[in-house]
């Protein structure tokens, strides 16, 4: 079937369906920001109750599938939140990935049609929705329900769950609230998994709290200290608060890194700024997708694994993926175990070729994906070339038109691309073998978010005198 007819049937569904779609209305007139800020503490709320309501009917799994993925999809287990951000994130990458690729064609300048791709997109979420609350559910907790009833129930409130999550994070966007609801939940679940680090009370495996700092004061008391140090099976430690504070401040200084290229308006005579190239040029999306590749087959090979290997003796699954029988969340072979973390310094110590894999792993598939998403995500030096034409600004001693501009842009993005990928797939390795608190893909997600809602700010007092250029500007 040809591209455009693929728009076509598109555009001719969202058409049909539209008027049947609930739709989170627009504010009238823009809101002040303290108002902004008021709703996403709202929905904000919302979300962490819904993180500590039980699904009805739901008996513990065997073990967590979605272990590798919960920083990602902000999710918790047993709970409402179950499936997280994890059906908006899946459908809207593969809405971005259809149009970077040009299989879908929408023209972003024109509102009519990023309003027909929106509403596209939300449809697809409704199917992924759907789709993966019934597959979860039957696949997770199917064998634990005793009645029929339950397990239907049990999809029914997956879907009203995420359903309503959607509409939170609508709610956000459509300028209720600043910045995006997705944004905001995993920004707060990784602050919460730092807090509990820090401070919870309540007794680990090693007689002490599992926060650090009551286990220190613990430890104090008792009259030794060196024990908080490092402590084994990946409890919070003295280590892992420096290599938090650490990691944190690296991420600080290279998201500041950028190329700057001048740049003057062709509408406001006497206008001037920079055109920034992040060293992080691709944010963090690299990462979230070799994150989601990995959580995904270590899902799809445990289902494996649990049905057709639970004890290890089939060759070419052992060849893929071997767990524990005891322990069945623990990959113990294969494939598999080579590109899941170990978690800890006295984990890693037991086998540091998986380490040093596991690192390589992600430095690799994040330069991997770094490259592929600046082609289909309309970050490469043609589409970005293209922005700043879009945006009535040119370069000082280069002719307003595509070739030029791409050229120049040519000798910076293809390298900051690698480099940056290259450094964030190391820190998130590095980060996740250590122990840092939070895990290294959720403070890497936790500092880019900080960091573009701080810039979200910034680029609306720019938008109040060039509204084009902020919202170029904020992109980068």
């Amino acid at each position: 079937m040809a591209e455009g007819s693929i728009t076509t049937i598109i555009r001719k569904v969202v058409f049909k369906a539209e008027p049947y779609i609930p739709q989170v209305p627009k504010p009238k007139k823009k809101i002040s920001l303290p108002t902004r800020l008021l709703w996403c503490g709202i929905a904000l709320l919302i979300y962490m109750i819904m993180g500590q309501t039980p699904l009805f009917g739901a008996t513990a799994p065997q073990f967590d599938f979605l272990a590798f993925a919960r920083v990602i999809f902000a999710s918790q287990q047993g709970t409402l939140v179950e499936l997280g951000i994890g059906p908006i994130v899946t459908a809207g990458l593969l809405m971005q990935l259809l149009r970077g690729s040009d299989i879908l064609k929408f023209d972003f300048k024109k509102p009519e049609e990023r309003g027909i791709f929106q509403t596209a997109t939300k449809l697809v979420t409704y199917v992924v929705i759907v789709a993966e609350s019934i597959v979860y559910a039957i696949a997770v907790y199917g064998p634990g329900v005793s009645e029929p009833y339950f397990l239907y129930v049990m999809i029914g409130q997956l879907m009203a769950a995420s359903i309503l999550i959607m509409f939170l994070d609508e709610l956000i966007q459509k300028g209720w609230g600043l910045g995006s609801g997705i944004s905001l939940f995993i920004m707060a679940g990784v602050a919460q998994q730092i807090l509990w680090s820090l401070f919870s009370p309540l007794p680990a495996g090693d007689g002490g709290a599992i926060g650090i700092i009551p286990y220190l004061g613990q430890s104090i008391m008792a009259g030794d200290i060196s024990n908080t140090i490092f402590r084994a099976n990946s409890l919070p430690s003295i280590f892992g608060i420096f290599l938090t504070g650490g990691i944190l401040l690296i991420l600080v200084f290279t998201q500041g890194m950028k190329i700057e290229i001048p740049i003057v308006s062709t509408k406001y005579r006497g206008f001037s700024a920079v055109y920034p190239i992040k060293l992080m040029y691709v944010s963090n999306i690299p990462v979230i997708l070799a994150s989601a590749l990995t959580a995904n087959a270590v899902f799809i090979f445990q289902m494996l694994w649990a049905n057709m290997n639970p004890r290890n003796n089939d060759f070419f699954i052992n060849f893929i993926a071997q767990f524990d029988p005891t322990s069945p969340s623990t990959p113990i072979g294969g494939l598999i175990y080579y590109i899941t973390p170990p978690r800890g310094l006295d984990v890693a110590a037991l086998d540091p070729m998986r380490a040093v894999g596991y690192v390589l792993f992600m430095v690799g598939i994040v330069i991997l994906f770094g490259r592929l998403w600046v082609e289909l995500g309309g970050l490469s030096p043609k589409s970005a070339a293209q922005n700043l034409l879009d945006a009535d600004v040119q370069i000082p001693g280069f002719r307003r038109s595509n070739a030029p501009v791409e050229a120049l842009l040519n000798k910076y993005i293809p390298s900051v691309t690698i480099i940056g990928s290259a450094i964030l797939g190391l820190l998130a390795g590095v980060s996740d073998v250590l122990g840092v608190f939070g895990s290294g893909i959720g403070i890497l997600l936790m500092v880019d978010i900080l960091i573009n809602y701080y810039t979200q700010l910034v680029r609306e007092q720019v938008e109040v005198v060039m509204p084009r250029l902020g919202a170029l500007l904020g992109r980068k």
